[in-house]
């Protein structure tokens, strides 16, 4: 199960990102022709932020679809599968989008600033 080592690396990403501070959200985009299970990934998210910043955090999946661009007509049309077949005939295609997988954004707890007269209060 792959999922679980890419997983561990958005994690680790977003952690280090955060600096200390309490991820609450993360966006992922995953393509359709990355070969990653998106429930494994969901299911490894909630193992791998165990004990981290990240605990607790939401996960959004974004897909992101498969594009190729026909080199011999031009037209961009939608992939799949791994074959690059365009609507001309031409599988001489280059793939534009579908493998990705990149962390879109993270939403993180902002740090509460100290009251700069918290020392000097007095009991009454």
């Amino acid at each position: 199960m792959h999922e679980l080592a890419i997983t561990q690396g958005i994690v680790d990403t977003v952690c280090d990102h955060a600096a200390g501070r309490r991820v609450h959200h993360v966006t992922v985009e995953v393509g359709e022709l990355a070969t990653v299970v998106v429930e494994a990934l969901r299911f490894c998210f909630e193992l791998a932020t165990g004990g981290t910043v990240a605990q607790g955090a939401s996960l959004e999946i974004v897909p992101v679809p498969g594009v190729a661009r026909c080199r011999a007509c031009g037209a961009e049309f939608v992939v799949t599968d791994p074959v690059l077949l365009c609507g001309c005939g031409s599988a001489d295609a280059d793939l534009l989008s579908g493998q990705d997988l990149r962390i879109r954004s993270m939403e993180v707890s902002r740090e509460c600033a100290r009251p700069a007269d918290a020392g000097t209060i007095q009991p009454v």
